[in-house]
């Protein structure tokens, strides 16, 4: 998965799971009529309130797990750094300059093999560039700051919020089916064992549809893709996006009949059923509409 999606996909399951454990200890969104039956009117308000405030825990939560899970390194410009490393945090806090940021992303390193590099963070102000030590070793000074001009395009263009309120909208329809569904098997059980059966199956079901909710959310961000490549296009100058974008083909050749099948930094995937799953549109069809412009 792209680092930045993935860590905000997976918060945003734990925390819709988390919440709904909590409303259902405490008795919370009571959208059961005394007749037994649903409110459908009650479950979908009951949907939408859960389903937004999941999505913007999630996002307020995205750039602290990043660097948690990653175990970034963030890059101070007043402490004492390398010469590489100054240097990346030269690169991300000259493009975001250019791309109208008033407000410098914290600039992070984290060790890995992988070519990658992601941007995350709830809001302009706050946000996350973080690249990977195998993208340095493996790319050369133009690619990198094509890739970074790229990452920062995200951050300018605002893909985040988007991306929350989208993934509310995805939330609530979650919620609003998994319960329905829930409900539906509790029919089904002894009275006594509904209400076990009904918790339990809210669960599985709100996983389950939230799988299958991400595909509009990976949907989105491949459209959001081509957006983020012009963007880098104009910050650091189509040659040297188009040249990220193909020394990123030339690594992923290199990698083909190993596991590492697709590399996360601009994100190649195979084509077919796994684009479904895919944060990331096939490399040659980025690299053909960014030289159409």
């Amino acid at each position: 998965m792209g680092k930045r999606i993935f860590y905000f996909l997976l918060t945003n399951i734990l925390v819709l799971v988390t919440i709904s454990i909590i409303f259902s200890l405490i008795g919370g969104g009571n959208y059961i009529n005394g007749a037994g039956n649903i409110d459908f009117t009650s479950l979908l308000i009951f949907s939408a309130v859960i389903g937004f405030s999941g999505s913007f825990i999630s996002l307020a939560m995205s750039r602290w797990m990043a660097k948690r899970m990653m175990n970034v390194k963030v890059l101070n410009p007043q402490d004492a750094l390398s010469s590489y490393e100054r240097d990346i945090v030269e690169k991300v806090h000259r493009l975001s300059r250019a791309a109208g940021l008033t407000h410098m992303p914290e600039v992070g390193i984290y060790d890995s093999p992988e070519v990658n590099a992601f941007a995350t963070g709830p809001s302009k102000k706050r946000s996350l560039v973080a690249v990977s030590t195998g993208l340095l070793r493996e790319m050369d000074e133009d690619a990198v700051e094509g890739v970074i001009a790229h990452e920062v395009a995200h951050i300018a263009n605002g893909d985040m919020v988007t991306m929350t309120l989208l993934q509310g909208v995805v939330n609530t329809f979650v919620i609003f089916l998994s319960r329905i569904a829930a409900w539906i098997v509790s029919r089904f059980v002894k009275e006594e064992l509904a209400p076990i059966v009904h918790f339990i199956a809210v669960l599985v079901f709100q996983i389950a549809f939230s799988i299958l909710g991400s595909i509009v959310v990976y949907a989105y961000s491949r459209h959001r893709e081509y957006h983020a490549d012009r963007g880098g296009a104009d910050l650091a100058g189509r040659d040297k996006m188009t040249h990220a974008l193909q020394m990123l083909k030339a690594y992923s050749n290199r990698m083909k009949g190993e596991e590492q099948t697709a590399i996360s930094t601009l994100k190649i995937n195979n084509k077919g059923k796994s684009m479904l799953f895919s944060t990331h549109p096939d490399i040659d069809e980025r690299i053909k509409r960014l030289n159409s412009r």
